[in-house]
């Protein structure tokens, strides 16, 4: 099955939830409503046309352009993309699906957006989260264990943001 056809799937099962699709890309996606993200995946994964069982990856992707004559001619507003590839085993098929949620929580700098986990539909998500929060910040509602797994607990800031300012030196240890 193509992106396509599991794009009308979707389409006819969640309706407006289903915002775009790219079909053209080398790996065509689908747009989703964030909101609607764990109903999604969970269709996906329970539907006997789809049987999406295996959630390969899931990441982010900060879209800013932080230097200032780039930017003029960058062609996206500031936001992040959290983005879900899975696979069907028994179907031989996969699709990617993304969601698109603003840089700040309320546009407030500092405050990390908030979007459902998924961890309650593919467990393995639970360590994919983890570290999509502890790279880009990104807060995700509901998952079990939400703390930072790849920087130490007192690490300030997400190091994968293309804002983020490398600290000159952490616990007195000076760095390059």
């Amino acid at each position: 099955m193509n992106t396509e056809e599991i794009h009308g799937i979707l389409a006819e099962q969640f309706g407006d939830a289903i915002l775009e699709l790219k079909s053209e890309a080398i790996d065509p996606w689908i747009v989703v409503a964030g909101d609607k993200i764990v109903e999604i995946l969970t269709f996906l994964r329970d539907d006997e046309r789809l049987q999406f069982d295996h959630l390969n990856d899931l990441t982010a992707v900060d879209y800013l352009e932080m230097d200032e004559k780039k930017a003029k001619k960058f062609p996206y507003e500031p936001h992040l993309e959290i983005v879900y590839h899975l696979s069907s085993f028994g179907q031989k098929h996969r699709t990617v699906i993304k969601i698109s949620t603003t840089r700040w929580k309320d546009d407030e700098p500092g405050s990390h957006p908030e979007i459902p986990s998924v961890a309650g539909v593919f467990g393995i998500a639970d360590w994919h989260e983890r570290e999509a929060y502890d790279m880009f910040g990104i807060n995700f509602v509901g998952h079990p264990n939400l703390k930072r797994i790849l920087c130490p607990e007192d690490w300030e800031g997400h190091p994968l943001r293309k804002d983020y300012e490398f600290p000159l030196e952490y616990h007195g240890i000076r760095g390059q």
